[in-house]
């Protein structure tokens, strides 16, 4: 099998929600992630400085130094997608099999981290791609392009740290009150019209369109697809940049293109890391060899032993149906052995590996977001769609073991609050002074939003309280939650108190 090509048609029965989860999964999604160090000091200067000193520094991948799945975060097993196959297999794991011989690939690759800072100038040129008129204004750590009076109109926020995750939002506005017509239905403020319908525009026309915003970031050269319509005529293209002469995994690019061609939403990372050390690295036949070890599942769940009545006993503590020379007696039925479930008895799920690609992958290495070097394996159900597994091609022995957590605080007596969560998105409502909060939680917990309104900003907090003597099972849902405001939100951005980085608006 050639690392580059797939020896088999990958099919194309791709559905929209999975190409729209794309857009938002890649490329920082609808959330400005800034977590790495990217104006070149702490940790990403002093990793810099190690790289250049000797042998490399052992990577610290946070997950694990396992492998992942399309759309889904790293851990030490595979990440799960939403609407994609566990990779794992579920209890009885899965196989993982080459169609066919894997390449062995280079004997050593370098990382890729993110450093320096975003101009001014380089938002300008992605606003200019994007059509979006205005000077930049840095608010916080987010340069910000955003509407002006009513709020219609386009808005773009990029991280000014490096690697400079940015997203674009349209929104068209809506009359309110006077404005809107009697028996005419408008939308609420701050909510935006319903998508106009009919045909989205083809693939190829999409991609023409895309063209100019990615040669504005510097990925005229990405692999790009664009199979997926979201609202029944907005076609989705998403980019995977090449960095270092390699395809990424988890950096891409999410454009949506509306009917006219024109782009209505988007996000993706305006800054191309930067080269740092270089690791020896294995090769594919390996690599696949320690994906199936984390795909071995987690075997039955439950009580192992089907449940057997216990025989009864005499006066003297013998059982009923044995007789005095301890031969049982006529008719004694012997206990069966502990059964076997299903689940016992299934065997691994057998996944065939079609194709086989080096490249680089975006993993967490001891806080920092960075491209590590990868394979990327193309899995191929007979039952499903084909989707990605990623494992890290960084030999082992450069793999340094996962932190201990720190412990958590323990909460007084009687107090179930924990640490708060990071914000989705926000909603303006009513007046202006009312926010809908979007975040994900627990089923079994309850929450309240907290604003801490300054001049310049509004910094939003999620509290959640649990309760400690009640069991529950760990199904997490998106809950909205609203705030008053002590004066109309107006301009001022809305920071997440978890992260520290601007929210986006709905």
């Amino acid at each position: 099998m050639s690392g580059t090509e797939n020896v088999r048609r990958r099919r194309s029965v791709i559905t929209a929600s999975v190409a729209a989860g794309v857009l938002l999964a890649g490329g920082g999604g609808v959330y400005l992630a800034t977590t790495a160090s990217g104006d070149g000091t702490g940790a990403g200067a002093a990793a810099k400085a190690a790289d250049a000193a000797g042998p490399p520094t052992p990577l610290r991948l946070e997950g694990g130094s396992g492998d992942a799945t399309d759309g889904g975060d790293t851990r030490g097993g595979p990440g799960i997608a939403p609407g994609e196959p566990d990779p794992g297999g579920g209890p009885n794991g899965t196989v993982y099999t080459a169609k066919g011989p894997l390449p062995q690939g280079p004997s050593s690759a370098a990382v890729h981290r993110p450093e320096g800072l975003v101009t001014s100038a380089e938002v300008t040129r992605l606003a200019e791609a994007l059509g979006i008129s205005g000077s930049p204004s840095l608010v916080g750590e987010v340069w910000t392009i955003r509407p002006e009076k009513d709020g219609s109109g386009a808005r773009l926020d990029v991280a000014r740290k490096a690697p400079g995750n940015w997203t674009y939002s349209w929104y068209d506005g809506g009359p309110a009150g006077d404005a809107c017509l009697k028996g005419k239905a408008c939308p609420p403020p701050g909510e935006s019209k319903p998508a106009p319908g009919g045909t989205p525009l083809s693939e190829a026309a999409a991609k023409a369109a895309a063209a100019p915003i990615l040669k504005a970031l510097g990925q005229d050269d990405a692999k790009v697809t664009a199979t997926g319509v979201v609202n029944g005529s907005v076609r989705v293209v998403n980019a995977d940049p090449v960095v270092g002469g390699l395809p990424t995994y988890g950096w891409s690019t999410g454009l949506q293109i509306a009917r006219d061609g024109r782009a209505v939403a988007g996000s993706g990372i305006l800054k191309e890391p930067a080269e740092g050390a270089t690791y020896p690295v294995i090769g594919a036949a390996k690599a696949l060899a320690g994906l199936n070890e984390d795909a071995k599942g987690t075997g039955p769940i439950g009580v192992g032993h089907c449940p057997t009545a216990p025989p009864g006993v005499d006066g003297n503590g013998k059982p009923e149906d044995t007789r005095t020379d301890g031969k049982p007696a006529p008719g004694h039925v012997e206990p069966t052995p502990p059964c076997q479930t299903i689940v016992d008895m299934a065997a691994p799920d057998q996944v065939p590996v079609t194709a086989a690609v080096f490249g680089l992958a975006a993993r967490d290495v001891d806080g920092e977001r960075l491209l590590v070097p990868s394979w990327l394996f193309t899995a191929d159900p007979a039952d499903g769609a084909p989707y990605t597994v990623v494992r890290t091609a960084v030999a082992p022995e450069y793999l340094a073991p996962p932190a201990k957590p720190s412990p958590e605080p323990t909460p007084p007596p009687g107090d179930g609050t924990r640490a708060a969560r990071a914000v989705e998105s926000v909603r303006v409502q009513g007046d202006g002074r009312e926010l809908a909060v979007t975040f994900w939680g627990g089923v079994c917990s309850t929450y309240t939003v907290k604003a801490d309104e300054q001049p310049d900003r509004v910094t939003v907090r999620i509290v959640e309280k649990t309760d400690p003597d009640r069991v529950c099972i760990m199904i997490a849902k998106d809950f909205t939650k609203t705030v008053t405001l002590k004066s109309p939100l107006g301009d001022r951005p809305v920071v997440d108190a978890a992260s520290g980085e601007a929210v986006p608006r709905r």
